[in-house]
């Protein structure tokens, strides 16, 4: 058994070749080569949460468990949101093969997942992304839509107007674009083709008022039933695609709060996204269309991006 720093997964998991493994990861789902089930949470003070989540990928003899920690609080304190580790086992004797660091195997394959909905979902002269957050994830996602996507403008958002104008310097000097910082998220997302919520919030970020007709929207940072970064206009607008339609029903706030409401239905959501990518349900229907890819953030990632970390390890 081997221990895989964070240095080490950055250095082996580049962005390209994730969102390959994350398009295959979700059709392996969607065929039943891969088993996931619904993470447990154990609720801690402050609305903070450990979870557990394991997956299996049967063609790869791998499965796997990423015990992490969530404190979105975190950022006031200059630490990450997210820490933990993926437990990597083969499945021919049940070895644990590897302890690979959860941090950075979510920075990365989170992003890689947006990208591969991205990619199926937004329009093809999309160039025009709104990033509503500022932290680790607002800077892979820019990263990984940057490659299925002829982006030129950003515009972001944070609660933390001084951390928006760094994430704004950082990466307009990074990536040679037009990076430009908002007083509001209405005015961010205003003119966005594409949408990234990667916030601790709460309640309702972005609202449906705001959000231009043919927007994709990659929802990511509320992972809780009580959470919400969408508000209820939003979704009466679009159609969902849900990395997995059981953490869709039991964990998407931004679902499950209107739903409970009565103010939307399950009409509107258009199925998995593994589904789509294996051709069983439709993408985009036109160019007019609202879409959001529900991230929950499932084992199946982790598991399959831990795997291949290791393999990289000793190649």
């Amino acid at each position: 058994m081997i221990f895989i720093d964070g240095k080490q997964v950055e250095a082996l998991l580049d962005m390209e070749s994730c969102i390959g493994l994350m398009r295959e990861t979700l059709v392996d789902l969607a065929e039943g080569r891969a088993l996931q089930v619904l993470r447990m949470l154990l609720p801690l003070e402050g609305g903070n949460l450990l979870g557990v989540m394991p997956g299996a990928i049967l063609p790869k003899n791998v499965a796997g468990t990423k015990v992490i920690s969530v404190f979105p609080g975190n950022f006031q304190r200059g630490l990450p949101s997210h820490q933990g580790v993926v437990l990597l086992f083969e499945t021919l004797t049940g070895e644990l093969k590897a302890i690979v660091d959860g941090e950075s195997v979510t920075a990365i394959r989170t992003a890689a997942a947006s990208a591969v909905a991205t990619d199926l979902l937004a329009r093809k002269d999309a160039a025009t992304l709104a990033v509503i957050g500022s932290g680790l994830q607002a800077r892979t996602h820019l990263e990984a839509l940057l490659l299925v996507r002829d982006i030129h403008t950003v515009y972001v958002w944070d609660i933390d107007a001084g951390s928006a104008q760094r994430y704004a310097a950082e990466m307009s000097e990074k990536y040679r674009i037009a990076v430009i910082v908002c007083e509001s998220s209405s005015q961010a997302v205003k003119e966005a083709d594409i949408i990234c919520t990667v916030t601790a919030a709460r309640e309702p970020v972005v609202f449906g008022s705001s959000i231009k007709p043919g927007a994709h929207i990659n929802a990511v940072g509320a992972c809780s039933a009580s959470a919400r970064e969408l508000d209820t206009e939003a979704l009466a607008n679009a159609r969902i695609y849900a990395d997995r339609m059981e953490s869709l029903l039991n964990e998407a706030g931004d679902f499950i709060i209107p739903f409970n409401q009565g103010a939307i239905t399950k009409e509107i959501i258009a199925g998995e996204l593994g589904d789509a990518l294996a051709g069983k349900i439709a993408g985009r229907l036109n160019d007019s269309e609202i879409t959001i890819f529900e991230s929950l953030g499932i084992a199946v990632y982790d598991v399959a991006a831990a795997d291949y970390v290791f393999d990289k390890h000793f190649s």
